[in-house]
């Protein structure tokens, strides 16, 4: 029997996650399967994997093919790596505490990045809210100014373009005189 790990959407429209499952590759997508090894979720960001290290690398181990987008899922969360790297155990290439070194360096590298696109997730939003806030810090000054400017006494307005027309008229009469 050939089995393949893949994913079974649930969720609602436009929202859909999956779980990663193990099933007969003659079975519908979201028929029959064989074992759940975990779920992923790709509306939040960074995308949320959460699976069975063990039960997966085993399934990997004794045949099942991941398709593509759980081969990609598998190799995210060092799936792959570890049988990758159990491979050259097997050949004699490799001792068992090199393999567990390599494959912890390999994790906290990956967790090392992972956290610092999430830290840069949460600041690129923070300064998105405070330029946000700083624009419609802007638009309410303006809008303010605007009615100040409109609830303005008529009187003053007047006698201040009469002030202005005097001022203005002397000034054209100089240049012609010269």
């Amino acid at each position: 029997m050939a089995t393949k790990i893949r994913l079974q959407r649930h969720g609602k429209k436009g929202k859909p996650f999956y779980y990663i499952v193990v099933a007969d590759a003659r079975a519908p997508r979201d028929g029959r399967f064989i074992e759940r090894l975990g779920s992923y979720n790709p509306n939040t960001n960074p995308a949320t994997i959460d699976i069975n290290f063990d039960k997966t690398l085993d399934w990997v181990n004794n045949g099942a093919q991941p398709t593509d987008t759980c081969r990609a899922i598998l190799s995210y969360k060092g799936v792959l790596y570890k049988k990758h790297l159990q491979g050259g155990l097997k050949k004699g290439a490799l001792t068992e505490e090199q393999v567990e070194s390599k494959f912890q360096a390999w994790l906290d590298a990956k967790e090392g990045k992972i956290t610092g696109k999430k830290t840069g997730l949460v600041n690129a939003k923070e300064e998105a809210k405070k330029a946000a806030l700083a624009a419609e810090a802007k638009k309410k000054e303006a809008k303010a100014a605007a009615i100040a400017a409109k609830n303005a006494p008529e009187p003053e307005a007047a006698a201040e373009e009469e002030v202005s027309a005097e001022t203005e008229a002397p000034a054209e009469e100089t240049p012609a005189a010269e």
